[in-house]
């Protein structure tokens, strides 16, 4: 029998990027959101623990269906297995930034264009 497979979401939210599993995405009824379900987090029974996938258990905990919007994405890949989920400050060492959006100026290049 197949094993059902895991997905690694990575998305941003409130100035931070969340990188968590579930073991099933798909595309909603709603207009531009992808529903998460079935979150998939550490072995409960793990000596150590993380406090960043602790924030992630504690906030998604009761949670049985998310809809994250479409431009917040930015990576699905499906995995063996799964791994730790993180919460990322988004502007400090990443590199990802927001697409700019109406009413924000683009910021000009070195030449001044």
């Amino acid at each position: 029998m197949a094993k059902s497979p895991i997905y690694k979401v990575i998305f941003h939210n409130n100035n931070q990027v969340y990188e968590l599993y579930a073991r099933a995405i798909y595309q909603s009824e709603l207009y531009g959101f992808i529903e998460v379900e079935e979150f998939v987090f550490g072995d409960p029974g793990q000596i150590v623990v993380n406090p960043g996938e602790e924030k992630l258990k504690n906030e998604f905990s009761g949670v049985t269906r998310s809809y994250l919007p479409m431009h917040s994405i930015i990576r699905v890949d499906e995995v063996e297995k799964e791994g730790p989920g993180k919460i990322l400050d988004a502007e400090g060492g990443s590199n990802v930034r927001h697409f700019p959006m109406g009413g924000q100026p683009i910021p000009k290049g070195p030449s001044g264009e």
